[in-house]
């Protein structure tokens, strides 16, 4: 179904993009599976978040110096 509306709309997304959907995403699900009050559920989710980003921007650099 995603797939389909992708291609109707012809929706390119970049894979950075991708990869903040994808880390939004799980930091949600992370949150909301590890912690039990609803502020504790944010906090951790955005932490989780920030990690993932951090992450993005390192393996980018890596593999960007393992090219060059």
């Amino acid at each position: 179904m995603i797939l389909a509306l992708i291609q109707a709309h012809h929706l390119q997304v970049s894979h950075f993009t991708a990869a903040i959907v994808f880390a939004f995403f799980v930091s949600v699900v992370f949150g909301v599976t590890q912690r039990s009050t609803a502020r504790e559920m944010v906090r951790y989710a955005g932490y989780c978040f920030v990690f993932f980003v951090c992450g993005l921007f390192v393996a980018s650099w890596l593999m960007w110096l393992l090219h060059h």
